[in-house]
């Protein structure tokens, strides 16, 4: 299981938040999403067949892009 964080800037409601959060979740292998519209971040937690790519790709596809990981 791996958990990644980006800055998704485009975060500036609720309805922004609850967007990523179920377009996310319907990604196969997505465990968890929690958006912040606060710090702008989206913390997801995936095993294959997600990958970094097709979380960031569906991302830009929803207009959400993320500009960057944060490592912690």
């Amino acid at each position: 299981m791996t958990t990644v964080t980006y800055t998704v800037p485009a975060i500036s409601c609720a309805h922004c938040t609850h967007t990523i959060e179920v377009e996310l979740s319907d990604l196969q292998g997505v465990q968890s999403v929690k958006a912040d519209v606060n710090s702008k971040k989206v913390e997801i937690t995936f095993d294959t067949p997600a990958s970094e790519d097709s979380i960031k790709a569906l991302l830009a596809e929803i207009d959400y892009p993320a500009e960057g990981l944060i490592t912690i």
